[in-house]
């Protein structure tokens, strides 16, 4: 693999950023190690995802350019087949799921111009690789793996290869966001060949854990179920090329929750100046919870991507509220009289609690109609008295807990 990487950073010269190594004053406040963020959300393409792309396609002989390329992307590797597609003159065609933000399809048309085509179709990236395989099938196009082969895998530790120089050396703790295993693969691989003193620690959305289901079954297995909102790393099934090399690397791996991400999404926009996408925030978001580090360490968290619509933003605020113990929602049946609400208000909400959201479902001739009512509190400590205040009112009061079917239907 370290020959592999090696040769894949020398094809990339010229084609790939090196991306800056910066230190971040916040997260190094916060854990007290000296942390720093790979940028790869300033590559060509926002992501890290064009190395691994490049690296594969430079490796086709004629006949095999001349049958084009396809692949299956969830955004940011879409991109990076596009770019690489346009620079090389291979005819492209990239397949992603109808869950792909907006902004991500746009950049992909953009950055392949005339050369690639986008197709959108199915509600996960699986269902977008079924596509491809097919399409390859019936014209012999080269289908480029975002994570599932060799020379991607090669290409993503190039990664590894940047961070380590701009250092000066080995840092003690290098943290990488997991989603098919290509990254974790080729950073980790050769990491643990080069410097095997690194601890270092894989960060997948808990709601989509698959490398971690993976190494307990010895092999890649299907998720039954996937939270795709953290759409760059929602992948319900592992690469096989990669598992063994994420095994042979003595990676640790941990969950983090969608909520988190979305916490440390805002952070580092508000605070940092940064914009990331949900699995470019991952590696971060482990940081001081999942990941506990020594103080004085070196820590390197893997940025992975940019690529975030803006559009995104008011689900990403709501679910870190509600991460935060800041949101809650309850439904209320109110007697049918007047200044009913009115009590409501005086004698269960507290005086810093806001009603975020209040729908009234209709006026009948029953005695008591049901109201959805949002409440956001100050901070964490305010939800057990506003709940015993709930409980201590006359009203029936029901919390409409997180996970719940209907919890789904707002958040």
């Amino acid at each position: 693999m370290a020959a592999d990487v090696r040769a894949a950073a020398a094809r990339l010269a010229g084609v790939a950023l090196t991306t800056p190594l910066q230190r971040n004053e916040r997260l190094s406040a916060a854990t007290g190690a000296e942390v720093w963020l790979k940028r790869e959300d300033l590559q060509v393409g926002r992501s890290y995802k064009l190395r691994g792309a490049y690296n594969l396609l430079a490796q086709l002989d004629e006949a095999e350019r001349a049958a084009g390329a396809v692949c299956a992307s969830a955004g940011n590797h879409g991109q990076g087949v596009a770019h690489a597609c346009r620079t090389l003159g291979i005819r492209g065609r990239v397949h992603v799921p109808s869950t792909t933000p907006r902004q991500k399809r746009e950049r992909i048309r953009a950055l392949g111009g005339d050369a690639v085509e986008l197709v959108v179709g199915g509600d996960t990236y699986d269902e977008a690789a079924s596509a491809a395989a097919e399409f390859a099938r019936r014209t012999g196009a080269t289908v480029v793996p975002a994570f599932d082969d060799v020379r991607t895998i090669a290409g993503q530790g190039t990664v590894g290869v940047e961070l380590v120089a701009q250092l000066g050396g080995p840092p003690d703790v290098v943290v990488l966001p997991v989603g098919g295993g290509g990254l974790a693969a080729g950073v980790g691989g050769w990491l643990a060949a080069q410097h095997p003193g690194v601890r270092i620690v894989g960060v997948e959305p808990a709601g989509a854990a698959s490398m971690a289901a993976a190494l307990a079954a010895g092999e890649p297995v299907e998720l039954p179920e996937l939270d795709t909102f953290v759409d760059g790393a929602a992948v319900r099934r592992v690469g096989a090329t990669g598992l063994p090399l994420v095994r042979a690397s003595g990676a640790e791996l941990v969950g983090v929750p969608e909520g988190r991400v979305c916490t440390e999404m805002l952070d580092l926009y508000q605070v940092d100046g940064i914009i990331a996408e949900p699995a470019g925030a991952l590696a971060a978001a482990a940081l001081g919870e999942a990941v506990r580090v020594e103080p004085g360490q070196t820590v390197v968290c893997l940025l992975s991507g940019g690529n975030n619509d803006v559009s995104r933003y008011a689900e990403v605020v709501e679910r870190s509220l509600v991460h935060r113990g800041l949101k809650h929602y309850f439904l209320v049946e109110f007697p049918q009289e007047p200044g009913a609400l009115r009590r409501f208000l005086d004698e269960v909400l507290g005086p810093d609690d806001d009603i975020v959201l209040f729908e009234y479902v209709k006026r009948d001739n029953r005695e008591t109609g049901a109201a959805l009512v949002g409440i956001e509190i100050a901070n964490r400590e305010a939800y057990e008295p506003l709940w015993g205040r709930m409980q201590a009112s006359p009203l029936r009061i029901q919390l409409v807990a997180p996970g719940s079917t209907a919890y789904r239907f707002l958040v």
